[in-house]
């Protein structure tokens, strides 16, 4: 079996500038917090991250947007975080708002390897600027198009050694969509225990999925 495990050291060996970074979390919550420190520490720059939204100023993945290392933020909504607002209006960083259901579905083909899917959501509204509208039995939709990354950040709140992953409460949110939809896929649990510990039933996300484990820090 493939050893998965490394530190967090190693962890920002996969970091380079440029890349696209999807993130898992709700304005923080499910977003692995050693992870996004190590990306902020490593001090690559132009960064395009995929996430739910950008949290606040100091959690979540709100330090690299007021470090300035994003280029593009590709989320459902920012109101949470006014700094990722100001460079966006000053024209500092470029912001795709997607409704929040288009986003993790466009996530969601990304990873199942389909070309798209069609969505009456966004409809008559800003939301279809620039994109191809289908009608279909009447019906207007928009086409949206899949989204993967190179890097996916996941937090779980369970791993075994092969990456086999359990999430808990809130944190079952964006992680195990985003898991299937980047190209490196590095998990960050709150707690590590041998392979066979986890029931088989209760894996959400498999090991297959994930290439690499950041140990907990009590590890």
């Amino acid at each position: 079996m493939k050893n998965k495990q490394i530190d967090i050291q190693q962890a920002a060996e996969h970091f380079r500038d440029g890349m696209t970074i999807m993130v898992g979390g709700f304005m923080g919550v499910g977003t692995p917090p050693r992870l996004v420190k190590a990306l902020l520490d490593s001090g690559v720059k132009d960064l395009t991250l995929i996430a739910n939204d950008t949290a606040f100023v100091d959690t979540g993945i709100g330090p690299l947007v007021v470090n300035g290392r994003v280029k593009k933020v590709i989320a459902s909504h920012i109101g949470t975080n006014p700094e990722t607002g100001r460079r966006m209006i000053a024209g500092e960083m470029d912001v795709e708002l997607v409704p929040q259901g288009t986003l993790i579905e466009r996530i969601r083909c990304g990873g199942a390897g389909l070309g798209g899917f069609l969505t009456p959501t966004g409809v008559g509204t800003v939301v279809e600027e620039g994109k191809q509208k289908i009608t279909q039995n009447g019906v207007e939709y928009l086409l949206e198009l899949p989204l993967r990354a190179d890097l996916a950040l996941v937090q779980s709140h369970i791993a075994d050694k092969q990456g086999n992953l359990v999430y808990q409460l809130t944190a079952r949110n964006f992680n195990p969509l985003i898991a299937l939809a980047a190209d490196v896929v590095i998990a960050e649990p709150d707690v590590q225990v041998e392979v066979g510990d986890i029931a088989p039933d209760a894996v959400m996300t498999p090991g297959a999925l994930i290439d690499y484990i950041v140990a907990p820090q009590e590890c």
